[in-house]
């Protein structure tokens, strides 16, 4: 069994991967839990299941540090980045700016869905990551994220609330809390789609030189329909309705799937 751990600013998941590839178990904590609780999850995970390798994505250094800490009292580690390399070309002006969460989503969504393709994961930020056909990560965009940007409305204004984040029951919000969460998944909704329209013009010349044909010319979003879009992240199972029908193939556990794939290099 693979243990993959993937570290993110607001959470902590845990899957087991067996050898062919399911995934057996997921487990979520906060990523600023107290070492005992971290403790207990490993613990508990290893009681469970026969653990061979362990394999780290994070954006967390310190994070990634207390869990090798612990790991390595019982289990070989890795770490993406330090450890194992992504097998991806990065066309960012300087590739050590890219988290390896980023790379990692992308190089697994380029394994299971093929190319080009648009990555989109909703987590304490909103990525857009772009895959050219020829396999090249070509960059992309960040927003805050949803719980980032409902966390400012509360922390930086004198009086809209603090809410609890879940999908609103109408557009037409009636209380402040229903006008938050609808300016929240509507509009980061409508961001998502106006993101991912620009993208797939923008990346159409490009791909357009692959088995995988494009068009080529500027063409309207609608046509450039050969770019596979996937949205993955935390917040997946909330926001989809809300971004459909620009994204066909939903993916939340696609950082474990591809440190799968890295663990096979």
């Amino acid at each position: 069994m693979l243990l993959a751990i993937d570290i993110g600013n607001t959470t902590i998941g845990f899957a087991v991967i067996h050898k062919a590839g399911h995934i057996a178990s997921v487990a979520i904590i906060d990523t600023d839990a107290k070492v005992s609780k971290i403790k207990a999850v490993i613990a508990k995970i290893l009681r469970a299941q026969v653990i061979s390798r362990a394999i780290i994505c994070s954006v967390v250094p310190k994070a990634s540090k207390t869990l090798e800490d612990i790991l390595k009292k019982s289990v070989p580690v890795d770490i993406i980045g330090r450890d194992i390399k992504v097998p991806i070309k990065n066309r960012y002006k300087n590739p050590k700016q890219v988290g390896q969460d980023r790379l990692v989503g992308a190089y697994g969504a380029m394994k299971i869905y093929g190319r080009p393709l648009i990555v989109v994961d909703l987590g304490t930020a909103i990525t857009f990551d772009v895959i050219s056909a020829q396999g090249d990560y070509l960059g992309g965009a960040i927003v805050p994220g949803i719980r980032l940007s409902a966390e400012s409305l509360f922390l930086k204004t004198a009086l809209l609330p603090h809410i609890e984040i879940q999908a609103p029951r109408h557009i037409i919000g009636k209380t402040t809390q229903e006008s938050i969460l609808s300016g929240l998944f509507y509009g980061y909704g409508s961001l998502c789609k106006g993101m991912i329209d620009l993208l797939i013009v923008s990346i159409g010349p490009i791909a357009s030189t692959s088995r995988t044909r494009v068009i080529a010319r500027r063409a309207k979003p609608d046509e450039a329909i050969s770019v596979k879009v996937i949205m993955t992240g935390g917040h997946t199972h909330l926001m989809k309705k809300f971004v459909s029908p620009k994204i066909r193939i939903i993916d939340e556990d696609l950082v474990f799937k591809g440190i799968y794939f890295l663990s096979h290099l």
